[in-house]
């Protein structure tokens, strides 16, 4: 750990401000800026999600001010390739999705996330379109481009066939044969029918969806995850009946995913003896809401209160490891402040690509003459 370097195109996950002495000149000083690839952060887990952000904010930035120069800076470009070329380069895994590490993105602490977490891949998906449409047209990219767009394909069909789960699906995975071996095996991943938690079972409404928290082989983690849910409606890696889907869940579900409080992280919390294993018994994860805000209904909440997480449904106190006035606290609500002005919402929306769909349309309907 001490003598390991990252790979490069890797994105700091926050940067310390230091004031230093000009050389030649001790009475003067200049601020030059520190960055933490995770030699300092918590767990030391370097961030996953932070050069999925920059991408998509950069071409946010620039449908907003309609300023495209920055994007088309070479060192910008560069920086766009470089993590391009981190997040698609080959390795052991088998799958499309990106592998991380838990503790690297969502709460940098331990949520048993570790794999092909749904937050990730809808945040991979949003750069990779994100950046398709940055990069420079260029003979040197031609090679990645096609990389980018074979990613494209291959993601969308895995996260939307594989990641989406109904009563339908529930009922076929109930009925699973497992240890398949072969090309045509339908339980792809041996997941046990065991696996279903029971409080799925009841809690699955007959209208609704949503894509699971977390896909690998024999695990199946049915937790529904908020942001990954919400951004794979934004970035249109939801298909439109999917979309839908997943709005009539979080309204059928309200009294469970936001009663008093704005939209909860993860649904179900973590609990005894569960808790203890997968979070290391980490008590900034027991029970609590989190700060994401869903519709114009989470604004007319006491502002106050999305400063602060809060331990109980009721949000009657204020968490033990809560702190007040930090930005991600508010960000949710100044995102939710669009709803005033819906267009303005456009800046951070992908289109569905036609392409996209048409092939995921292909292989569903070849998956379904089998």
């Amino acid at each position: 750990m001490n003598c390991h370097s990252p790979g490069q195109g890797l994105m700091p996950t926050s940067f310390k401000v230091r004031v230093v002495p000009l050389d030649g000149d001790d009475s003067a000083t200049e601020e030059v800026l520190d960055p933490d690839f995770g030699e300092a952060a918590i767990g030391r887990v370097a961030p996953v999600d932070s050069g999925l952000w920059w991408i998509i904010l950069l071409l946010a930035y620039g449908k907003c001010s309609g300023d495209l120069s920055v994007q088309e800076r070479i060192d910008v470009q560069t920086g766009i390739k470089m993590i391009l070329k981190l997040c698609l380069a080959d390795g052991f895994d088998m799958f499309p999705t990106l592998l991380v590490t838990d503790g690297s993105c969502m709460l940098d602490r331990r949520m048993g996330i570790h794999g092909h977490p749904l937050e990730i891949q809808a945040l991979f998906y949003s750069a990779l379109l994100c950046a398709r449409e940055m990069l420079a047209p260029e003979d040197a990219s031609a090679d990645l481009t096609m990389a980018l767009n074979n990613r494209l394909v291959a993601l969308s069909i895995h996260i939307r066939e594989y990641y989406w789960i109904d009563m339908k699906k529930l009922n076929e995975i109930y009925r699973y044969k497992t240890e398949e071996y072969s090309f045509d095996a339908v339980n792809k991943f041996n997941i046990y029918p065991d696996q279903i938690p029971p409080w799925l079972v009841e809690w699955m409404p007959n209208k609704g969806s949503y894509l699971i928290g977390n896909l690998q082989p024999a695990h199946m983690d049915f937790r529904f995850f908020s942001l990954g849910n919400l951004w794979a409606i934004i970035c249109s890696l939801a298909i439109e009946d999917q979309s839908h889907a997943i709005l009539y869940l979080i309204e059928a579900k309200w009294s469970d995913l936001v009663a008093d409080m704005s939209l909860k992280i993860c649904y179900p919390a973590l609990e005894g003896q569960e808790w203890r294993i997968i979070t290391g018994s980490d008590p900034k994860n027991t029970l609590k809401c989190s700060t994401l805000l869903l519709a114009m209904e989470s604004l007319v909440l006491p502002q106050w209160r999305l400063l602060a997480n809060f331990a109980l449904a009721g949000a009657r106190f204020i968490g033990k490891q809560a702190h007040l006035l930090q930005t991600w606290s508010i960000a949710g609500y100044l995102v939710a402040k669009l709803i005033e002005n819906p267009n303005a919402a456009n800046i951070l929306v992908n289109v569905e690509d036609p392409e996209l769909s048409n092939a995921f349309c292909w292989a569903r309907g070849k998956r379904s003459r089998k």
